[in-house]
């Protein structure tokens, strides 16, 4: 009698995997019936024939890889896997970014998204700049859980800046966590597209993946991951500073902003602006600029922003008429 353990990839959904009540475990069973298998938790325990006991784990390293790029596994992708000693082919998609939650495709679906994820893989540090509803955090927080899907990294990093529009932290109810949550929701939203509860869960608990406000930045060296600051038109010129000297070794960061909504007080300069000036022209530093046709929301969206740049330009003009 042979033996051996397969030991499932943290980042491989259990649940997924086994499939409910266990039925993609049965059907191995009944498709390899002289190899006796066993699972528990992230191990799989196979014994038999040392030449069965073998192809069986092939096909299992199959499946957890199948798994971890759809984020799905039916009988149907199983029988297929074994039948053709490969993965299905499945859907091609020419700007997938990863497979999200029931297999959801999470594509870059503008020009400017699209350079993102190329300049994501050459250099170090990116800005994306543009309005509301381009897609920036989006496909920023996604190239961050890919990495993880992959074991480039170890952990994923959001912050934002607790800047208050139009109220004030401390006349809202609750604790700190409960005052701050407000702000980091849109975080949770892109991360919940993108990774099953349970498994969104644990890495939470387990530091993972951390969401915190910009001050809990301070003093810390972030190393082996994809930090992404969220919302940077609200920082001040030293506050990303310090976020910026956060970088440590094998470590990727985005700062994602729109220059056009800045909540600080008007005699403050934005952090944001004052980066993009000072660091303009470094090497490994990209800068994506997002406009109106980079907007996938609501097609109103695209018109409200569109309107409000038209006024804007509209008042720059007068101001410089009246200077005049």
């Amino acid at each position: 009698m042979h033996e051996k353990i397969f030991e499932l990839s943290e980042h491989a959904d259990i649940t997924i995997f086994y499939g409910v009540n266990n039925k993609n475990i049965q059907l191995l069973k009944n498709l390899f019936p002289s190899v006796k298998l066993m699972a528990r938790g992230h191990v799989v325990k196979v014994s038999g024939n040392e030449e069965n006991v073998d192809q069986l784990l092939g096909f299992l390293k199959k499946l957890e890889q199948y798994v971890l790029q759809n984020n799905s596994l039916s009988e149907e992708n199983i029988i297929e896997i074994v039948k053709k000693g490969s993965q299905p082919d499945g859907i091609k998609f020419d700007h997938l970014i990863l497979h999200g939650v029931n297999g959801k495709s999470i594509t870059a679906r503008t020009e400017n998204q699209r350079k993102l994820v190329k300049d994501f893989e050459t250099n170090d540090l990116l800005f994306a700049i543009g309005p509301a509803g381009s897609g920036k955090t989006y496909t920023a927080i996604a190239l961050a859980v890919r990495s993880l899907k992959n074991k480039e990294i170890k952990k994923i990093i959001l912050s934002r800046p607790a800047v208050e529009a139009g109220e004030k932290l401390g006349f809202l109810p609750g604790d700190m966590k409960e005052k701050i949550d407000p702000y980091l929701q849109p975080l949770y939203d892109a991360l919940q597209d993108m990774i099953s509860p349970a498994k969104l869960k644990d890495y939470l608990e387990n530091g993972t993946i951390q969401i915190a406000p910009l001050a809990f930045m301070r003093g810390r060296t972030l190393s082996d991951a994809v930090v992404i600051l969220d919302e940077a038109q609200n920082t001040t010129a030293p506050q990303i500073k310090m976020f910026l000297t956060r970088m440590g070794l094998n470590t990727k960061m985005i700062v994602t902003g729109d220059v056009t909504q800045i909540d600080l007080p008007l005699s403050q300069k934005s952090g944001l602006i004052d980066a993009l000036e000072t660091l303009k022209g470094i090497k490994g530093i990209a800068t994506i600029q997002f406009d109106v046709k980079d907007i996938v929301r609501h097609k109103l969206v695209q018109r409200i922003v569109e309107a409000y740049e038209k006024r804007a330009k509209k008042q720059q003009e007068k101001r410089i008429e009246n200077k005049n």
